[in-house]
């Protein structure tokens, strides 16, 4: 969908890390623990490490802007935003380039 960006037009990507800590935490806990979600919901290999997706970005001719972490409390049972904790799910935010 880049493709369709003009100059300087933004997009958000939101996406999963893929590491044993994504894998342990949505599709074993989430899926087969918690069962907050149907077995299957989640395919592990389809998960992008932020390194690979700013490798796609950029040979989209987008420049990353800003990236934050969604990460989940289990002690607290809450949600609440990084600036460093990728490890889990993401968004990044780009624009195409002027």
């Amino acid at each position: 969908c880049f493709e369709l960006l003009r100059p300087g037009g933004l997009m958000i990507c939101s996406t999963i890390n893929r590491n044993l800590k994504s894998f342990l935490m949505l599709i074993v806990g989430a899926e087969h623990i918690l069962r907050w979600l149907p077995k299957g919901t989640h395919e592990w290999d389809k998960f992008i490490k932020p390194e690979e997706l700013e490798m796609m970005l950029e040979k989209s001719n987008l420049i990353n802007i800003d990236k934050k972490g969604f990460v989940f409390n289990p002690i607290s049972w809450d949600w609440s935003i990084s600036n460093s904790d990728l490890s889990v799910n993401y968004v990044v935010a780009c624009k195409r380039k002027t």
